[in-house]
C-alpha cells in the first residue's frame, strides 16, 4: 500500500494531469464568451448542478458575478418546484453535469428550450443528453478520477472549477473588468476599502489638528498639539501649511535644551514636509508615509489650503492598512 505521502502526491498529480490535458482540446471560447457577454446587460448566467457538481457551480456562479458577470447558482432539484422562475428568457444557462444524465437537469431542458434560452454544457460524455441538447459543450472529461474507488468525483470536479475560472478570466478580459469594478462589488474587503477609501473619508478635519501660528512660542502650542492626538502640527501661512512639527520634533528640541518659553515654532518646524490631497485614495496616503518614513501627513484641497490631517493609525482603523 502507498504511504499516505505518495497518495496525497499522487492525488495532485492525477488532477494536475486532467488539467494540462485538457488544454489541448478548448472549446469555442470566442463564441461561448460573446454569447453571454451579449446577453449579459438584460439577463443573468443561471448555473445549475446536482451534488459534487453543484457545489462547484455554485462557486462559477460567484466567481462570474464577482467578476462583472451577473450570475447565480439554482438548484436543479427546486427548480422543477417553481424556482424554475428564476430562469428567463434574457438569461443563459451553464449546466455542469459530468455525465451528462443527471435527471434533475435533463427535467428542465424542455422549459429551457422552450423559453430559446441557450445552453452552455460542463459534461465529460459527447454522447450525454445534456450535450447533445447544449448549444455549446465544454469538454470537462477525464482519464481517471483521483479516488481510487473510481467513485468520488475529484479530478472531474477540479477540472470543471477550472474550466469556470478560466472563462470567468475570458469574459473579465473580454468585458473590460478593472480593479476598481471589482472593489465596487467587494465594499467590505481589504481590496474595496484600498480602491475605494480616499483621504477625505479617513483624515481628521481642521477642528481636530494642530494649527499653529510660525510666530508662536512652542510652550503656547504644546496643548494644542498634545490635545489633537495626531502625532503632527501645522504651522500655515494664509491657509496654506508652511511648516510641520512633530512628537519627535518636540522630544529633540527638549533634548537640546531649548527654551520652550522664547522659541517660536518657526524656528524649530520643518519646512521640507509631504502632503496629500484630501480627493486621493488612502491606499496613496500610506504609500506616500511608507517611502518617506513617516506617520502623518497634512492634508491638502485642490488649492493647496490646509482642510485636514491624516495619519497611520486612522488608515489602520479604516481597514485600508
Amino acid at each position: 500500500m502507498s504511504s499516505l505521502q505518495e497518495l496525497f502526491s499522487k492525488t495532485l498529480r492525477i488532477e494536475m494531469d486532467a488539467i494540462e490535458a485538457a488544454m489541448d482540446r478548448v472549446p469555442k471560447i470566442e463564441a461561448i464568451v460573446s454569447l453571454i457577454a451579449g446577453r449579459a446587460a438584460a439577463g443573468k448566467v443561471i448555473v445549475l448542478g446536482m451534488g459534487k457538481s453543484g457545489h462547484i457551480g455554485s462557486k462559477i456562479a460567484a466567481t462570474l458575478a464577482s467578476t462583472g458577470t451577473p450570475a447565480f447558482f439554482v438548484h436543479p432539484a427546486e427548480a422543477g418546484h417553481g424556482d424554475l422562475g428564476m430562469i428567463a428568457k434574457n438569461d443563459t444557462v451553464l449546466a455542469l453535469s459530468q455525465s451528462g444524465n443527471s435527471e434533475e437537469i435533463l427535467r428542465i431542458i424542455p422549459y429551457i428550450k422552450r423559453h430559446k434560452i441557450p445552453l452552455i454544457a460542463f459534461s465529460g460524455s459527447i454522447h450525454s443528453e445534456l450535450v447533445t441538447a447544449a448549444d455549446f459543450w465544454i469538454d470537462t472529461s477525464v482519464d481517471k478520477e483521483a479516488c481510487p474507488l473510481g467513485l468520488a468525483p475529484t479530478a472531474s470536479t477540479t477540472l470543471a472549477l477550472a474550466m469556470g475560472d478560466a472563462l470567468a478570466i475570458c469574459l473579465l478580459s473580454f468585458r473590460g473588468f478593472r480593479d476598481v469594478d471589482f472593489a465596487d462589488t467587494h465594499p467590505l474587503g481589504t481590496l474595496g476599502k484600498r480602491l475605494l477609501t480616499t483621504v477625505n473619508d479617513v483624515m481628521a478635519d481642521l477642528d481636530n489638528v494642530a494649527v499653529v501660528n510660525k510666530a508662536a512660542l512652542i510652550c503656547d502650542s504644546l496643548y494644542d498639539i498634545s490635545r489633537s492626538g495626531l502625532g503632527l502640527a501645522v504651522a500655515c501661512d494664509d491657509g496654506k501649511p508652511v511648516g510641520v512639527f512633530t512628537d519627535g520634533d518636540l522630544r529633540r528640541v527638549l533634548s537640546r535644551d531649548f527654551d520652550i518659553t522664547t522659541t517660536q515654532f518657526g524656528e524649530v518646524m520643518s519646512v521640507k514636509f509631504v502632503s496629500v490631497c484630501q480627493d486621493q485614495l488612502a491606499a496613496e496616503a500610506v504609500s506616500i508615509m511608507e517611502s518617506n518614513k513617516i506617520n502623518a501627513l497634512p492634508v491638502i484641497d485642490l488649492d493647496g489650503n490646509l482642510v485636514g490631517l491624516i495619519n497611520m493609525r486612522q488608515l489602520l482603523h479604516a481597514g485600508v492598512i
